[in-house]
This record gives structure tokens, sequence and C-alpha cells, in this order.
């Protein structure tokens, strides 16, 4: 490995299952060294926060010698999880992850009280979902009224993150906007909303200008990152993949992992009333149109363990169609559902089940494609497949029949550990954030030509959800 041509920094990307840790070159984007520690998520879809601190140190200090030398970090993480911290900075229970949907009826009351959904839209940029903080918080109060009322502090995963590297409390715009508390209209915390769920501004977060340095990293013990080293915002798991592809508006990004996204830069504020697109802030000063689909590759690798099939062994044909909504669904938006299969044969293999099931994760999210891409974005333009499923032959040419588009699969792995390297590189050197990845070259890789879209496969997809629609919203 060649010797470093820049300072190093540190990237951080705290997910769901696990946190990773990069050591990176600022001048070149090249990995100097990794690490990785598991997390432990309950069957309720919650984690201790305290975990995720330990893990990254874990993380830190498997990279070995190179990360004592770094100069700056920052964090990426899961977005929307609700973190309460008492006076103490103690986590007053575990997190409420992103994933958890048992907010849905404080959801529907929130959305009606407030005007709706054409007003939250127009207000927030986001109509909310459950798996929105607002929510949980909501929740929490109704449910545990006594941990609520014990909260001093409202945190985000990667705020809680930030402020024990910096002993500040500090969040960014990308992934306020995603709370259902921060105002992309106004841009600033929304004081109607919070009266409405009880909680105070003084324990929330200051939200950095973009740039905006969180601090710096403080002595404590187990930590093996440098005293005084600088520490950047951070951000939201989705718009740090964002910065670490270095992407331009009207570049459509589908990633496939826990849950699925797919999204775009754009330079219009969004603000959809459907409630199919997230209204989120990137990690810049742009925008960051997101939709989100709770049930991605954990739900083809349940359907796949079934039958125990390998997740490749997919067959063609046989007419069977899968709704794959094993955890309730945020798009559609559907939490009350399960999982759906219509069109089974005597004939029917399991391949074509598993098949079928691809079939139905990736329509979620195409048919959210053109309502994130702004009017102008070229309808022909590839589209970048990120995150574990982009590994798989499966899930790509899924996507390409479906999509009829070319699909473009970046050799940068670790995209959210790599945004963040790249802020955290940008607030050493002075430079834009998507400018330094580019610098990098993240989004490099592999082409796969357009092929002709399954306009069949498409069509009795939206007819079975159409006709399912009563079954899938029965509580």
């Amino acid at each position: 490995m060649a010797a470093p041509e820049g300072p190093l920094v540190v990237g951080v990307d705290s997910s769901t299952q696990s946190t990773k840790a990069l050591v990176v070159d600022a001048a070149t984007g090249q990995v100097v060294a990794r690490g990785q520690a598991p997390h432990t998520v309950s069957p309720d879809h919650e984690s201790d926060p305290g975990q995720w601190w330990e893990a990254l140190c874990r993380a830190l200090e498997q990279c070995g010698p190179a990360v004592h030398r770094a100069a700056a970090v920052s964090v990426g993480g899961q977005q929307h999880g609700l973190v309460t911290l008492d006076a103490g900075g103690r986590p007053v229970r575990p997190a409420l992850l992103w994933n958890d949907v048992r907010s849905a009826p404080q959801r529907d009351r929130l959305v009606e009280e407030l005007g709706g959904p054409g007003a939250w839209a127009e207000r927030f940029g986001s109509v909310p979902a459950t798996s929105f903080t607002v929510t949980k918080w909501q929740w929490l109060r109704e449910n545990e009224p006594e941990a609520a009322a014990s909260v001093r502090a409202v945190r985000l995963p990667h705020d809680y993150l930030t402020e024990r590297l910096t002993g500040l409390g500090t969040t960014d715009r990308g992934d306020a906007s995603g709370t259902g508390w921060w105002s992309t209209a106004t841009e600033e915390y929304d004081a109607e909303i919070l009266e409405r769920v009880g909680l105070s501004p003084d324990l929330l977060p200051r939200v950095l200008g973009h740039g905006e340095a969180a601090g710096t990293v403080r002595p404590l013990d187990g930590l093996p990152l440098p005293q005084g080293a600088l520490v950047a915002a951070g951000t939201g798991d989705n718009m740090a993949a964002a910065l670490g592809l270095g992407l331009s508006p009207g570049r459509p990004v589908l990633s496939l992992g826990t849950s699925g996204t797919v999204y775009a830069v754009s330079t219009t504020r969004p603000s959809d009333p459907t409630g199919i697109v997230a209204g989120f802030a990137d990690a810049r000063t742009d925008w960051l149109p997101l939709a989100c689909t709770l049930n991605c590759t954990l739900a083809v690798d349940r359907v796949a363990a079934l039958f125990g099939l390998d997740r490749e062994a997919v067959e063609a044909g046989g007419g069977v169609t899968v709704l794959p909504f094993l955890d309730g669904e945020r798009t559609p938006d559907l939490p009350y559902a399960s999982g759906t299969l219509t069109g089974l044969r005597h004939d029917t293999t399991p391949g074509q089940i598993l098949q079928a099931t691809y079939d139905g994760a990736v329509y979620s999210l195409l048919a959210a494609l053109d309502l994130v891409l702004d009017a102008d974005a070229a309808p022909d333009a590839p589209i970048l497949l990120i995150g574990g499923g982009a590994k798989g032959t499966a899930w790509r040419e899924t996507v390409r029949r479906l999509s009829g588009r070319p699909v473009q699969v970046p050799r940068a792995q670790e995209l959210v550990a790599l945004g963040a390297a790249a802020q955290a590189a940008a607030l050493l050197l002075g430079e834009d954030a998507a400018a330094v990845a580019r610098r990098w070259a993240t989004a490099d890789g592999p082409a796969y030509e357009a092929v002709e879209r399954d306009e069949e496969t498409l069509a009795r997809l939206a007819t079975t959800l159409n006709d399912a629609d009563t079954l899938l919203r029965r509580h």
C-alpha cells in the first residue's frame, strides 16, 4: 500500500447492525485502515446506545496505529432513532430505531392534528412515517410517561456519538430533517409541533451550519482518536452515502440494505403531500428527496430461508406475486401490513416465489423513482446501485428488468463511512464534501446496459397491490 499523500481522517458508519470505521487519506480517498464491531438489536427494534459507543471504540481500535494520526472525524448514523438521555447523559431506555412501527397510531393522530398531509409536507417537507422521531417521542410519552418525564436530552443516533466525542450537543440539517420537528421551510425547529408533543427545544441539539465543526475530540478512556482532532457535524446515513458518492443533482441512487431507499440530490425543496417522498435536506445546502421501504434484503433472505434456498437461486416465470411487507411497510404507507403471496399454482417453484419476492421489494422503490427525481432529470440516467444487495446478481438483474434503465455499481464499498470521511476531509481542508468524494472517484464501477422493461410483471404487481389494499390496512 502506497504511503498516504495527505492528512488522515476517520469516517464512521453507525448502522442498525454494526459500527464501521475507516481511516482515509484525505488527498486520495485511499482507505488506509478499517474496523467493524456488531450491535445487538432486540426483536422489537430497540438498541442500547451505550453499545454503539463501545462498538465505535472497538472499531477504531481495530484500525491500528493509523487511527492515532487522524486529524478529523465524522459520524454517519442510522436516521430517525429516538435516543433519550438523563441529566447525566446516560440513556433513559433503549433507543427506538427507525424500523420500529409501534408509533403508527401516534403518527396518524399527529398528521390529522396539524392539518393533514398537505400541511405537513409544506412545513416539514415530509408527511411523517412511523419511522420519524416525533412519532416515537409521542409513543414514549403515551406508553412510558415516567421515562419521558425523566428525559433531559433527546438525540438522534449520530448526535449521540458525536456528543460523546465532543461533549457538545449538536446535529446537522440532513439528519434533523427526518425528525418531524425541524422545518425544511424555515430551517429551524418548529415551535408548534414541539409544544404539541410536549418537547422543550432546550432538550434538542444545536443544528450546525454547512461546514461548521461540531467540536474537537476530548480525552476519553478507551477512545484511540487523538485529543483535539476536529469533529465534523456528521449526518444521517442516507445523506452520508450521497456525500460518499459525490452525488450531483439528477442522478438516481437505489440502496439495497436492511431498508431499501431511492433518492437523488435536488436543488429544489421537496414537498410531497402523498407522503411517498420524504423531503429531506442533504448534508450540504441542497435537498435529498427520498423514498424508503422497510422490507428489502432481510425480507428476501427470510423467504429464501423458508425454502432452504440460496438467495441467488431465483427462477423466472410462474405468474406468482409477492408483496414482502414482513415488517409492515413505509412505501407504500402500510404500517400494519404483513407479507402477501398470490397466484400460487401446483407447478409454482420455490425459486419463482423467491424471484417474485425480489420483484415486490424492487417494485416499491421504483414506483417512487420519478417522484424523487426533478422534472428535468435525464430519463435514461444510470441508476447507481449501492448497499449490500448491490453485490448480488439477482438484485442487480431485477432492478435492470423492472426499471428499464442502465445500472452502475460503484466499486467503493462502505459509502456511508466514506461520506463521513469526505465530510471530515472537507472540514479539515476547507473544501466541499461532495467535491472531495468526486475527486476520490467513489462512484466509479462496472456499468450494465438497459434492458427492456418487464411491463407484465409491473402491471401484475400494481394490480395486486391495489386489490389487496383493504387486507393490507387491517390492524
